[in-house]
């Protein structure tokens, strides 16, 4: 007999990310919002940081573009709260969905930093003693955002309590909120607490160390790799709040093999990044905006390069996080210089790499050229980069590109272009956001190295754009699981084989695949871009929100043999 798995009555999600748009985490939560809320009606409470630091250090409460105060929600309790110390502003996150989000300034929880930390000492053992970093702004937002669950518990969940037996879970989102989870654990045991790490950072920090990861994950002690890599404090409050929370979670079957050697704890369920499609344009309006997108990349390309590429160009592109090996960019520059060469290759192509660097302003001569509306035969001074940046000669992008001598030239039928700004719809440049421009590609490639999970493959076919990835990435070992083999670009999304050591063949492959990309038909492109979007939809939040329910099932049934015991 299957057994009925508990339900949440309430559930409090914690998250760097909640109404703070720097990285993938703010597309899961944002995008599963939807389905949570549809279940629970406002009784799913997403909690994030009411402040961010500036470029000076200073903290700022700058208005979040995502997040709609609303003083008449839970009008009493903010009273109470502010009362008591706790600065909130309550709102709706402006998400599908609009679920309630409560925003928590931690500045002033900064003055009992070294209570804090000794009580986290004493109870679990975490060593914040060589804190650096962000490690003490998360922290005291996470134990911030614990104290409101606290408050607001004891305010109106309590009161119901005596009637009948609320269930209530609270999910902590990667170390920069296990404080609070451990906090919830300790004063509230009768909540049931879900702590899910996204990358853990030791595992991101060996990748990024250029380390190998994989060949001896087995062989690695995290505690030992830690302090090697100076990563002590990270990694303790990330260990400990993985063994004493109710329900230890990560994204992928990869991570989770990373979770059991070096925080040596399995995991109790992988939840897989879903997506909500809702924003994807329908049909008549997607041609229109494919279109528009398309129009928009080939004018940049055109202007900068002072060439005249036509529509038949295939357009390709990566994009992420700047994080220079572990996302693959390398070896994507790699395969597009050796495609230079390739006497296979059919098409045009322009290759845009969209990760944020270090940005100083955007290129006042594109600008002029792109205001003009003039077509140009010679291209602008170092036609590789649509913005300039503040260390030009030390980027990581540009430098390979130098030392590949790969400078957009008039005969180069490959032309690499960096982007690097965040794709928000006020670049100076495109001023177009990233899901606009997105569907006009014709081809998406993102060869992880490190990737636990991997939104932006993910993106890329939910706009019906065609995508390479590897099997190191935890979507691409989703797509082989749905395949039952190593995926092909006829089925939307190509999986390459990529280990430690296989960087050279990677190139290869892409390039390979690439080359036969361009040699397709349209009735095989349609057919590939059909295959993308039918793969796309058996990652929505509707296919993959049962292992959420899974997740809070084991902390809801943990949280009540705890009170069972305390009464026996």
């Amino acid at each position: 007999m299957v057994k009925e798995l508990l339900k949440p009555d309430y559930i409090f999600e914690s998250s760097w990310e909640v109404c703070n748009k720097v990285g993938g985490i703010y597309t899961v939560l944002s995008t599963r919002a939807k389905t949570l809320q549809a279940v629970l009606q406002d009784k799913v409470v997403f909690i994030g940081p009411g402040l961010w630091k500036r470029d000076d250090g200073k903290y700022t409460k700058e208005e979040s573009p995502y997040f709609k105060e609303d003083r008449s929600l839970f009008a009493e309790w903010q009273w109470e709260a502010k009362e008591n110390g706790l600065n909130v502003r309550v709102g709706r996150w402006t998400v599908p969905g609009e679920p309630i989000a409560i925003l928590v300034d931690f500045v002033p929880f900064f003055e009992k930093k070294n209570e804090i930390y000794g009580w986290l000492w004493e109870n679990y053992g975490v060593d914040s003693l060589h804190a650096y970093g962000d490690y003490d702004e998360a922290s005291m937002f996470s134990y911030a955002a614990a104290l409101v669950v606290e408050s607001f518990y004891n305010h109106y969940i309590s009161p119901l309590a005596s009637k009948t037996l609320q269930k209530v879970i609270y999910h902590a989102n990667e170390w920069m909120c296990g404080l609070g989870a451990l906090y919830i654990n300790n004063t509230l045991p009768q909540i049931g607490t879900i702590f899910t790490t996204h990358a853990t950072s030791i595992g991101r920090s060996i990748a990024g160390n250029m380390k190998p990861l994989y060949d001896y994950l087995f062989a690695y002690n995290g505690d030992q790799m830690a302090g090697e890599l100076n990563m002590q404090s990270k990694h303790s409050i990330e260990k400990q709040t993985a063994l004493n929370v109710d329900c230890f979670t990560t994204v992928s079957d990869i991570t989770a093999k990373e979770c059991l050697e070096l925080l040596d704890k399995p995991v109790d369920v992988v939840l897989p990044n879903g997506f909500d499609n809702s924003f994807v344009p329908k049909t008549a309006q997607f041609a229109k905006k494919r279109k528009a997108a398309r129009r928009c990349l080939l004018d940049v390309a055109n202007a900068l390069l002072g060439e005249q590429l036509d529509d038949d160009t295939l357009i390709i592109s990566t994009s992420g996080r700047y994080e220079f090996r572990n996302k693959g960019i390398d070896v994507f520059v790699e395969a597009m210089n050796r495609l230079l060469r390739d006497r296979d290759l059919k098409k045009k192509i322009v290759a845009f790499i969209e990760v944020p660097g270090w940005v100083g302003e955007p290129r006042k001569d594109l600008q002029e050229r792109l205001k003009s509306g003039k077509k140009y035969t010679t291209p602008l001074e170092v036609p590789q980069v649509t913005h300039w940046l503040h260390n030009m000669s030390h980027d990581n992008v540009l430098g390979m590109l130098k030392y590949f001598d790969m400078h957009n030239r008039k005969d180069d039928n490959v032309k690499v272009i960096f982007l690097p700004c965040y794709l928000d719809g006020k670049d100076g440049i495109l001023n177009m956001t990233y899901y606009d421009i997105v569907l006009g590609n014709d081809l998406c490639i993102y060869p992880s190295y490190y990737e636990p999970w991997g939104y932006t493959p993910l993106e890329a076919i939910a706009f019906k754009v065609p995508c390479i990835t590897t099997d190191l990435a935890g979507f691409g070992l989703w797509a082989n699981s749905v395949f039952g083999h190593y995926g092909e670009i006829s089925e939307g999304v190509k999986v390459i084989h990529r280990t430690d050591y296989n960087y050279s063949e990677v190139a290869d492959n892409i390039k390979d695949t690439v080359a036969e990309f361009s040699n397709f038909t349209q009735k095989q492109i349609d057919e590939c871009r059909k295959n993308a979007d039918m793969l796309s939809k058996k990652a929505l939040w509707s296919e993959f929100i049962k292992y959420y329910y899974e997740a809070y099932d084991i902390a809801l049934r943990k949280a009540e043999d705890r009170i069972k015991n305390k009464k026996d």
